[in-house]
């Protein structure tokens, strides 16, 4: 069990206020900050606080990677800790943008390959050859857009906008009120000509805009609209403002989560929340963003399949006080533990690696009698190596997430 001081990732979309005072530090920061990262990504490897030095994650796992992961999570992935756990901070919307699945990443990874594309290039999709599903927990009202919402309802939210240039639109939906006909629709809008995009990308904001007036928040597609006119603000003249109205909006409450497989089109908009994923960086961009947008390899990945996006509660097991949240993601699980100084404290079973972030409050890490203490906004290294683990609140209260592998037993 050691300390393992996370990489902090500067990204315009950042907040200047969230991490920094989730971390106790001076707010606010002097540029936005994203993405906290704990775990053993290649771009950015937290460090382990061993003997007195600074390790990387890399060589730890290197060094032993039986002892660190154990023999199950290398015969299954390989010496290579398979998730990655972030604190997330986003002032601004992140990019619209789904991820491929293990077969489409391999095919797409060995694609690039041969066409000579280098690594860290920034036209470069495939930065590996695997999938990448990820979940995101709330840590406080958190907005996202993610999957394309039931075509039938999309057709009256068009319809409320009254705007005459989407009438054609709104008539290849209705009549095609599926999986063919989102992907007809969104094909259509994320390809439009700049000059078709600047006639009809203005009537449509001018038709949110009567429409927010008129409805003054109360309206049953205000959030949807307003989340328009914010996104056009911030991106003028991009397709993926058009395209942001055929998705489900969801704000999760602190607690909640959302989980997002291959396939799924997705935009984070705002809030603070930990995200887990498989450790990949492959990201398929059609839009809302400066960085490289790939629309013709972003839908040859895209899953149509309409459907209201499952907010995923976490559930309480008594025999050891953890709320997991369940995925069927192979690469990763993640649990919450909710503590005060009066209660004994949780157990955090052994078997398989861990990392241990404290997002609330301070706490104190008993592994076999080596006690670690966890500051709020800090993390720990649990290896597979090590015994169970026992939680314990050094405050009044405090909140700890746990990151494994597979499912936490």
């Amino acid at each position: 069990m050691h300390l393992l001081d996370g990489r902090l990732r500067s990204y315009a979309w950042g907040s200047r206020t969230a991490l920094a005072k989730l971390c106790g530090r001076p707010v606010p920061s002097a540029h936005p900050e994203a993405e906290l990262w704990f775990g053993a990504h290649p771009a950015d490897p937290a460090y382990l606080e061993r003997d007195g030095a600074a390790v990387s994650m890399l060589d730890v796992l290197a060094a032993d990677p039986t002892g660190e992961l154990g023999a199950e999570v290398v015969a299954k992935f390989g010496a290579r800790l398979p998730f990655l756990l972030k604190l997330l901070a986003a002032e601004e919307p992140l990019s619209l943008q789904a991820h491929p699945s293990s077969s489409q990443a391999r095919e797409g990874f060995a694609r690039e390959n041969r066409l000579g594309v280098a690594i860290d290039s920034s036209v470069r999709n495939y930065r590996d050859d695997s999938a990448k599903p990820e979940l995101v927990v709330a840590l406080e009202p958190f907005d996202a857009l993610a999957g394309f919402r039931d075509p039938s309802v999309t057709v009256e939210l068009l319809e409320s906008l009254d705007v005459p240039e989407l009438k054609k639109y709104v008539g290849l939906l209705a009549g095609q009120p599926d999986s063919d006909g989102l992907r007809a629709l969104f094909t259509t809008w994320i390809t439009l000509p700049q000059a078709a995009l600047t006639t009809l990308l203005p009537a449509v904001l001018d038709g949110c805009v009567r429409y927010a007036t008129k409805a003054q928040g109360r309206g049953r597609f205000s959030a949807e609209v307003r989340t328009s006119l914010e996104l056009a603000e911030a991106y003028p003249g991009d397709a993926g403002v058009l395209a942001a109205l055929l998705l489900n909006r969801i704000t999760l409450q602190p607690g909640e989560g959302l989980y997002l497989d291959a396939g799924n089109l997705h935009a984070y908009l705002r809030g603070t929340a930990v995200e887990i994923m498989a450790n990949s960086d492959n990201v398929l961009r059609g839009g809302l963003t400066p960085k490289h947008v790939d629309v013709p390899e972003l839908l040859r990945v895209l899953d149509f399949h309409p459907a209201a996006m499952p907010v995923l509660k976490a559930e309480h097991r008594a025999e050891d006080d953890l709320a997991v949240y369940s995925t069927p993601a192979p690469e990763f699980a993640l649990a919450r533990t909710d503590l005060t100084a009066e209660l004994p404290g949780s157990v955090v079973p052994t078997g398989g690696p861990k990392v241990l972030v404290s997002v609330q409050g301070s706490v104190e890490l008993d592994c076999g009698g080596e006690v670690l203490a966890l500051a709020q906004g800090a993390a720990a290294w649990i290896s597979a190596s090590d015994p169970d683990v026992t939680v314990r609140a050094s405050s009044a209260t405090a909140q700890v997430f746990c990151a494994a592998v597979g499912r936490l037993e």
